[in-house]
């Protein structure tokens, strides 16, 4: 839509970035074209692999099986830690891209199930909702083949986003950075529309998990996994939470690594609330 001024509104995120004609909003990968704003990056492939299901990571959904993984480019935060900013902090005429049709991925999928016992679709690597119209659309065809859609995202979507693509989702990793807005506002995100998908795909029956990757001096304290712990178990004391090691990358490569001590430290408080939570990135 656009506003009075002809500028148009994107309504994919709580950014809602105010674009002009021709210019992309702040995930690089939306663009306004005739006072409206579509997906630049609908149908462009950065990357894909057939992977464990475990390292989207999903501890316990279809476990031992192998999933299409796909990414286009753009995201809609700005984690100075970020772990994929060769595609995800970048536009589309930084990074070298294949076209794929939802139809063309699904069936891709498909022959990959006859061979390789492929279970369906991760929407991974990049952030997938800055392109959540191509989710969509392929989601649509991967379900019309009895096959599974996987959803792996930082969760800061607009509620309509959401509620759009959660019937179409099998199982999701949603990563809760941190406990608060105040961490979000580090990371250019929303705290509460993060809160939100959470529930909102658990409620539509999605089999969610959740990753919080754990930064030294940001995000390593008690009270701070105490909180997430808090969240995640009101909507479900039963949601797995993968409490992941941070290593030095993109802004943050002079930092150290977590300290292993850290995360089994922070695992142990979590399990305070929740039945199930993994370590990772441990040796």
């Amino acid at each position: 839509m656009s506003d009075a001024t002809g500028v148009a509104v994107c309504g994919t995120c709580p950014r809602r970035c105010r674009i002009e004609n021709g210019r992309f909003g702040a995930c690089r990968a939306r663009r306004a074209e005739g006072g409206r704003v579509v997906a630049a990056n609908y149908g462009r492939i950065a990357s894909a692999a057939l992977d464990p299901v475990e390292k989207k990571p999903l501890a316990f959904f279809r476990p031992g099986s192998f999933v299409l993984s796909v990414g286009s480019y753009g995201c809609n935060l700005r984690c100075p830690f970020c772990q994929n900013d060769g595609i995800s902090q970048h536009g589309g005429d930084e990074v070298a891209c294949r076209t794929a049709t939802p139809a063309e991925l699904a069936g891709l999928a498909e022959r990959l199930r006859e061979e390789r016992g492929n279970i369906g679709i991760a929407y991974t690597y990049n952030e997938p909702l800055v392109g959540w119209e191509f989710v969509r659309d392929c989601a649509r065809e991967v379900r019309a083949r009895g096959m599974a859609n996987i959803l792996v995202s930082n969760g800061c979507a607009s509620g309509e986003v959401v509620a759009e693509l959660a019937p179409l989702v099998d199982a999701a990793n949603i990563d809760i950075k941190g406990p608060s807005q105040e961490y979000y506002d580090w990371v250019g995100g929303d705290f509460a529309s993060v809160c939100r998908t959470v529930e909102t795909l658990h409620a539509a029956g999605c089999h969610v998990e959740a990753t919080t990757l754990v930064v030294p001096g940001r995000n390593d304290k008690d009270a701070d996994m105490d909180a997430i712990a808090a969240f995640i178990a009101s909507v479900s004391p039963d949601i797995p939470l993968h409490v992941t090691r941070f290593f030095p990358r993109w802004r943050m490569a002079d930092a150290s690594p977590t300290p292993v001590a850290t995360i089994r430290r922070l695992a142990d408080v979590a399990r305070g609330r929740l039945r199930r939570v993994l370590a990772g990135n441990c040796p």
